[in-house]
Formats: structure tokens, sequence, C-alpha cells
């Protein structure tokens, strides 16, 4: 529900210009006084007035000396409250021309530039001397060398911190490119780079594997696993080195993270296989109920995850083979069908599997 007054224009007395034939030389007697702030309510607006210090222009209606006004927006007037005199008129309305009934809505639509990211290594508000030549031929030569000369010292003047940011976040745009990761994911693995640059963990490393490591535990912590193996493919680091990287950054940022669940694998690997939001569903319940046995617990969440995608196919008739399941999880055949054995006979579903696969 919208809050009262959320649609009342905004009405600002402090900026308002007073022409100069108006202007008094001395206070009213009630003005003088006036001690505290008075509050006047008509049916559609809220009128305050505040006692003026010394030296400020007090604005006065000309026909009954009045202190206290309305602002029509939507005609562009300042109307006096007590006679209703127009006291000025063509007034520029400086307030949003969007509708908004509430606080989420009013944020929601404003417009005031870019938001800050992290994900930028100027969080987005610096400026930058570009590189290309663009019309320089249409300027005079002194112009065009005070041009390179400014270029040349906007990239003396950056700092160091900066360039290897500049670098690192734009390999992380790639990596999450490849990966198909949310940009909370994005946001909050640039952060935390930027966190481990200004601590020194970065010096020594190379940017990759650090940025590797972090993209592992965020995904991760967000519920959008990645494994170590399309994480290298991504970013071209081999996964011993992300492992010692992962290990290292969680240790000196003191980062706390939870084994992966099997369950947070299940949509992406049924999406690669194209099988149905039911083969997902009976999924998940299969590794909930081996999570409620106890089952899952020194095994891999992977091979967990395929392995109960391969029985859910199974039992919905939308059967696919282990080597199918294999390529795109990316774990082996003996895995999946280690995995297969274990869950079909713990949870009583060897009957029904043969039953399916005849």
């Amino acid at each position: 529900m919208p809050e009262e007054h959320d649609s009342v224009p905004r009405r600002e007395f402090d900026s308002y210009q007073v022409p100069e034939d108006w202007e008094e030389d001395g206070e009213s007697e009630e003005t003088e006084n006036q001690e505290e702030t008075s509050t006047v309510a008509a049916e559609d607006y809220e009128l305050r007035q505040e006692e003026p210090e010394e030296g400020d222009m007090v604005l006065t209606c000309p026909e009954c000396e009045s202190q206290r006004f309305e602002e029509d927006s939507a005609q562009g007037e300042l109307v006096c409250v007590e006679c209703g005199t127009i006291i000025d008129e063509d007034r520029i309305d400086d307030s949003a021309e969007y509708r908004a009934f509430n606080e989420a809505e009013r944020e929601k639509k404003a417009r005031a530039g870019q938001p800050l990211t992290y994900t930028k290594h100027d969080m987005g508000v610096s400026t930058e001397i570009g590189k290309g030549s663009g019309e320089l031929y249409k300027v005079s030569g002194e112009k065009r060398a005070q041009y390179y000369r400014l270029r040349k010292w906007h990239k003396r003047l950056t700092k160091s911190k900066d360039r290897n940011l500049g670098f690192a976040l734009s390999e992380l745009n790639s990596m999450i490119s490849n990966l198909n990761l949310p940009e909370s994911v994005h946001e909050e693995v640039a952060r935390l780079y930027e966190k481990a640059v200004d601590q020194g963990l970065v010096r020594g490393r190379s940017m990759e594997s650090i940025i590797s490591a972090l993209l592992y535990i965020v995904a991760r912590k967000q519920g959008t696993p990645r494994t170590l193996d399309e994480i290298s493919d991504a970013s071209g680091i081999e996964k011993r080195e992300i492992g010692r990287a992962y290990r290292y950054v969680a240790r000196e940022l003191g980062l706390r993270i939870l084994p992966a669940k099997p369950q947070d694998y299940v949509p992406r690997f049924a999406g690669k296989l194209q099988l149905s939001g039911e083969v997902q569903a009976r999924a998940r319940n299969i590794l909930e109920e081996a999570r409620e046995k106890d089952l899952l617990s020194g095994k891999g969440p992977t091979g967990l995850a395929a392995a109960a995608l391969y029985i859910a196919a199974v039992l919905e008739g939308e059967k696919r083979t282990q080597r199918e399941v294999a390529d795109v999880v990316g774990v082996t055949e003996v895995t999946i069908r280690n995995r297969y054995k274990e869950l079909a006979e713990k949870l009583g579903l060897e009957e029904e599997l043969e039953e399916m696969g005849n």
C-alpha cells in the first residue's frame, strides 16, 4: 500500500528566489516571535515553516502578508494558502518525471548515474583518456600534442593497484561469461580479489590462479558450484595450482567453505542432458533420501549427482547412457556405475530400475 503523502510533489522553500520588488526591510511580528517549527496540513499536502535565521529573506504574500504557500507542480504555480493569490507562475518542476508510490519504487526508478560496482577497477566512476585517434585530424597540431601529453600523464599517474585490477577484472569477466555464472558471483569475486590485493596476497602469485580460487569458493558458497575441471578449462590454470591458491586465500581471508551439496549440481547437469523437471525433482528426492540414510559422506558430489540423475532418468522414462552422463558431468563411467549400484541397493530401487530398464 502506498504510504501517506507519497504522491505529494516535492517542495523546496529554501531554494525559492524572492523577486527583488517583494523584499521587505522588516519581518512580521508573527515571524519574530515564532520559536518552533510549525506544520500546516492541507487536504493533499503538508507545509513546513521554520523560523528564519538572522539575515534570511522571508517570502511574504503581497495581499495578506501570509508566509504559507502551496506549490502546484502540475500548473507550475506558487499559491498563497490564506488568500489564494498566485505568487509565482511558470515555475520549473525539477522533480522526477516518473511516478512512484512507495520508497521501493522510488529507489528502483531513480536515475542518478551508473551504480558503483566492484567489477570495475575504478568502481565505475572515473574517466579515461581514450587510445583511439578519433577525429584528432580536425584539430590543430597544438591541441593534438596536448591530447597526447594528457594521455601519457594519465597513464603515468595510474597506480599499480589500478593496473592490476584492470587486467584481473577483465580476465574475471571472461571467466564469468564462459562458466555462465550469475552477476552476484561476479560482484563478490571482484570484491574479494580487491581485498586480496590490498592485503598483498597476490604478490608472487599469478592473478589467474587467485581469481580461479575465489571463483571456486564464491560459486560454491552461493549455491552455483563449478567443478575444478570446469574452472581449470575456463582459466587455463592447472587444477593443482588452483587448489594451492584456494587453500591459501581461504586461510588468509578467513573464508569458511562448506562442502558442496550434490543437489546443487542437479539443475545444471540436467539442463545439459536435456532432462525434464520431473527427472530433476526425482533426482533431488533420491539424494535427499540418501542424505537421511547417511549415504553421501566421503563421496564426491558430482559423482553422486550424476548417479542420481541417471537413476531418475531411467525411472521417469528418459533414459540416458552412462557414457552420456559421464561426458557431461566430467567423471568416469566407473564412478557413475559404483554410485548407481550403492544408491539403488541402499534405497531399494533395484527392482523398479530393472523393470523400467526392460
